[in-house]
């Protein structure tokens, strides 16, 4: 009997210490392994308008194949290193050669536009935001677009011209090139072209290209559109559906496929992506943001440690400049053309 008491005890102290070790251990880790992940980041309205301002006034379709890149920050870096490589190739022969790399299609897509891609690799934070912002708030990522646009409307410096055709749907405003064959990248200073100002993002660097410093449009060279539109990917493939308040692609709304967004926020360390339909790709083991930038796992987006927002290290913000010099490469596009 006295030896039983003896066991019953031993047991009895096994057990707590167990139990002690188990506690200790859930209050180091701060959670358990039913803990439901945080909530996704919810933008304000006012943070939304500094996203969507460099863009809200391009063509439909270009809006649309942003906002679907923006999801596969990883790859826009890729793709515009992979240009600046292969700056020698034009037309056909650069279609096909994109056609050939593993990026999703809207990433594809917009090495057609040379500038764009330039000034989201170089805007890296502001990108990889506009993402995360269009995966967990699309529909309102859309109405602060057509507010913006609104804005422009009234402010007169968004009216049908030259290089784009610009019209009412209800309440919708469409913009869609004036010539099918050609389109146009507007140059503009997001900050001032919507008459009240917007509040810069901060760190934007203003790429030469598609920034303008006056309080208008400009347009420079076009972009023709015809050795890329008998690919998958090309021009023709996308639109947005402002009703769905979506990006299309193929007629159908746009399905980002990265991992790069979840509800921790931008993930280096597990990159895959796949286009609309699927597909498995490995990223790169170091993600090069631009000069000297390295982002290390566990970065969020919007707020890549050690650097400002604009994804380099930079010594100025954009409060803007009366005039950028300096045309972007590649594509034929100058910003300085034709102003409005």
């Amino acid at each position: 009997m006295k030896l039983s008491k003896q066991v019953l005890v031993l047991l009895l102290c096994f057990l707590f210490v167990q139990f002690t070790a188990q506690a200790e251990s859930f209050g180091s880790t701060g959670q358990s392994n039913d803990q439901q992940p945080p909530p996704p980041v919810q933008h304000s309205p006012q943070e939304l308008q500094q996203l969507v301002a460099p863009i809200a006034l391009y063509p439909d379709a270009l809006v649309a194949q942003i906002l679907a890149a923006s999801t596969y920050p990883t790859e826009i870096v890729e793709a515009d290193r992979w240009m600046q490589g292969h700056s020698k190739l034009k037309g056909e022969e650069l279609a096909k050669e994109v056609d050939k790399q593993p990026w999703d299609p809207s990433v594809k897509a917009l090495t057609q536009f040379s500038s764009v891609l330039e000034n989201m690799d170089k805007n890296l934070s502001w990108t990889s935001s506009l993402g995360e912002a269009y995966v967990n708030q699309p529909q309102d990522v859309t109405d602060v677009v057509q507010t913006l646009r609104q804005q422009a409307r009234s402010a007169g410096h968004l009216d049908s011209n030259e290089q784009e055709k610009v019209t009412s749907q209800g309440s919708t405003i469409v913009i869609e090139p004036a010539n099918p064959e050609v389109v146009y990248v507007p140059a503009y200073d997001p900050w001032l072209v919507y008459g009240a100002p917007v509040v810069a993002y901060p760190g934007w660097y203003p790429v030469p290209g598609i920034f303008w410093g006056g309080a208008g449009l400009s347009f420079g060279l076009g972009f023709g559109i015809g050795y890329f539109g008998g690919f998958g990917w090309g021009w023709g493939h996308w639109g947005y559906d402002w009703h769905g308040r979506r990006a299309n692609f193929d007629h159908h709304a746009f399905v980002s496929h990265s991992r790069e967004f979840g509800h921790e926020g931008f993930r280096h360390g597990d990159l895959g992506r796949g286009g609309p339909h699927g597909g498995d790709f490995h990223g790169s083991s170091s993600f090069h943001a631009g000069s000297g930038f390295h982002a290390h796992p566990g970065t969020r987006s919007g707020a890549f440690s050690g650097f400002d927002h604009g994804g380099n290290v930079r010594g100025f913000s954009s409060r803007g400049r009366s005039s950028f010099g300096g045309g972007s490469r590649g594509g034929g596009f100058h910003g300085g053309g034709r102003h409005r």
